[in-house]
């Protein structure tokens, strides 16, 4: 496998995509990068970067001012000591948060057949996939920030919807973590929505005119902690396990209730016992973006079928491959 001679040792460094990781011998990269990287990866990471050097041409104004705030606005953070230092984000994280734009805004991506233009393998077609509305898949490398690019997401979709008046984001969530484990984990990261205000997600207000703190209205509902829902502003943390109701039956595109068909088979375990029922209360919300950490089983064809995307607008997956290199993002691609 090739790592680029020139490949920068600093995560923070830019990678241009003909330096990038590669699956094979490095006399192999100019005549076959495209038939073995994952599908639609290497097109789009040429793609983002024109978007990137244009100086995100294309974007709407709102998400154009949060790609600022992040990518290119410095920051400095306090350290235990009481001192400042620098913080910057990895170059992996901005990738995602870049490439999910630009197929968002400057695309308009809605579902499998507008990601199919980006697939220069020749290996996939949209009858691989059952669904038909939108699926982002990011696949990130161990240790790249899979927690930090769900908080950013999240906050992009918040602002999105509440700035464009054609938004078809959300401003309520179902973040999804894969067993209590990694639920633990992200809810000491979210309680009290520290990871939003402890790195630089929100912009300061008075940035790009907009009050951005004074809007960002949340509240953190855990599991069996569910408090007053309110029809925006919601997040719903949970593991998998809970967010499945009613008897096993077979989940149709018909039914009133989506969440089995759009979800998959509900799952069986120790995890299941709730006393809140988080499928019943997210079923009710008409806006509704899904995040799904550490999807691993993301191509399980059980595991995702919806037949319309006005309930669930987008669905973001992080993954968590195993790779040296930084961000892969593309569609529903094997």
């Amino acid at each position: 496998m090739a790592l680029h001679p020139n490949f920068p040792q600093s995560p923070y460094a830019i990678l241009d995509p003909a330096m990038r990781w590669f699956p094979a011998d490095e006399a192999l990269r100019d005549t076959s990068m495209d038939k073995l990287m994952p599908p639609l990866v290497s097109q789009l990471r040429k793609k983002v970067k024109e978007f990137r050097d244009s100086g995100y041409v294309g974007a709407h104004d709102t998400s154009k001012s949060l790609l600022n705030w992040w990518f290119k606005t410095p920051h400095l953070l306090p350290k235990i000591d009481g001192t400042m230092q620098e913080f910057q984000y990895f170059f992996s994280q901005r990738e995602a948060l870049e490439t999910i734009v630009y197929l968002y805004d400057v695309v308009g991506v809605q579902d499998k057949y507008d990601l199919m233009r980006f697939d220069s393998s020749g290996a996939v077609s949209t009858g691989m996939f059952d669904e038909t509305w939108r699926r982002f898949v990011v696949k990130m490398a161990t240790g790249a920030g899979k927690t930090k690019v769900l908080s950013l997401a999240l906050a992009w979709s918040f602002y999105h919807k509440l700035y464009e008046p054609d938004s078809t984001l959300a401003r309520n969530f179902l973040v999804i973590a894969p067993n209590i484990i990694v639920l633990d984990r992200i809810y000491k990261d979210f309680q009290g929505l520290r990871i939003f205000f402890d790195d630089p997600v929100i912009p300061d207000n008075g940035f790009d005119g907009r009050n951005w703190r004074d809007d960002f209205q949340l509240t953190l509902h855990l599991q069996d902690e569910v408090r007053i829902t309110q029809p925006t502003g919601n997040i719903f943390l949970t593991n998998i396990h809970r967010i499945y109701a009613g008897d096993d039956i077979p989940a149709s595109a018909d039914d009133d209730d989506t969440m089995d068909y759009f979800l998959g088979k509900r799952p069986t375990g120790s995890t299941t016992d709730s006393k809140v029922d988080l499928g019943v209360i997210v079923r009710d919300i008409d806006e509704l973006l899904v995040l799904n950490d550490e999807a691993h089983h993301i191509h399980d064809p059980r595991m995702v079928r919806i037949d319309s995307a006005s309930k669930v607008p987008s669905m973001l997956m992080l993954m968590s491959p195993s790779s040296v290199d930084h961000a892969q993002v593309h569609g529903s691609s094997r």
